[in-house]
């Protein structure tokens, strides 16, 4: 494995809010690219994922390349130790690994909106109970508001959901997957306390090259190579899936889930149900019910809520440094 460059300036707090919120945004839409892809590509949950990882890697690689070349003449910067770097992709890879198989096997089993409910509203709770105990943090009464609002909110859009099945299957990957973004979500803020959580974009790199080898064996057995009809319209489905909300978008988010605190990330995500919302109403044609409406407004007011109150918490904490 290549050096681990820890060169990337961690952004401020609020760089590092929009960075996630551009996550969750993105993330939204591969659910949607996902159940395309299951109605008419022939391809299931894991070759799915395998995709997605291989692409993402493959991309990263490309601008970690250029990357590297347009640093060639500036000095040298330092690296992050092999054994703190080696452990951390790994268990970052294994858990974006668990994160992103189970949830397209949810989506596939029990259908886009309740698989991702589910994931992103089990998320904050894991995230902030992990949190308290690991990490010592804190949410405050205003954090509290809000992660209550934020999971109020996902629950009209499950009320909204009219109609819809629920197979328990599909609800415990659900569960599975919210673990596993609960595990890399708490590593990545804890490796990052001390400004040395590795350069996000590297992290992001191997992590997607260690999904894409733990996933290629089952892969191959559930059936690598697409099938469906319109064998162009998948392969775009796949470029974008491998593209926007996967190399760029864990880019982002590993560098802003390392300087904002766990539970306000895990909330902020929760954006992903009403991106996933907006494209099935815009792309899949599906009503929008009042109940939805409502629920995303709830969702939205608490994260922004959220974030306000992670501002000020570090506009408090840079008070407090200059004082001393």
């Amino acid at each position: 494995m290549p050096s681990f460059p820890d060169h990337t300036p961690a952004p401020s707090v609020g760089r590092g809010l929009l960075y996630v919120t551009f996550a969750a945004t993105a993330w939204g839409t591969a659910g949607g690219a996902a159940a395309l892809l299951f109605a008419g590509s022939g391809l299931g949950p894991l070759a799915l994922t395998f995709w997605r990882a291989a692409g993402g890697f493959a991309l990263l690689l490309l601008v970690q390349l250029v990357r590297r070349r347009r640093g060639a003449d500036r000095t040298p910067v330092r690296e992050e130790p092999r054994r703190r770097a080696v452990p951390r992709v790994l268990a970052t890879g294994f858990g974006l690994t668990v994160f992103q198989a189970a949830y397209f096997g949810a989506v596939h089993l029990t259908g886009l909106a309740v698989a991702t409910v589910v994931t992103l509203g089990a998320g904050p709770v894991i995230i902030a109970v992990v949190a308290r105990l690991t990490l010592g943090e804190r949410l405050g009464r205003g954090g509290a508001v809000a992660v209550f609002g934020a999971l109020a909110g996902l629950a009209v859009l499950v009320l909204g959901n009219g109609g819809g099945s629920v197979a328990p299957a599909g609800v415990g990957l659900a569960l599975l997957s919210a673990a596993g973004y609960a595990c890399i979500t708490l590593l990545t803020r804890w490796m990052g306390r001390d400004g040395d959580g590795g350069d996000p974009f590297t992290t992001s790199l191997w992590s997607f090259a260690v999904c894409a080898v733990t996933l290629l064996p089952l892969a191959l057995t559930e059936g690598l190579w697409p099938s469906g009809a319109d064998l162009g319209h998948t392969l775009w489905l796949l470029v974008y899936l491998a593209s926007v909300p996967t190399a760029l978008a864990y880019g982002l988010y590993f560098a802003g889930a390392a300087v904002v605190r766990s539970a306000t990330v895990s909330v902020i995500a929760l954006i992903e149900p009403v991106s996933a919302a907006a494209l099935a109403v815009l792309v899949l044609g599906e009503r929008l019910t009042g109940a939805t409406v409502l629920g995303t407004v709830i969702l939205l007011g608490a994260v922004t809520g959220l974030g306000l109150e992670e501002a000020r918490l570090a506009s408090g904490r840079r008070a407090a440094a200059g004082t001393t």
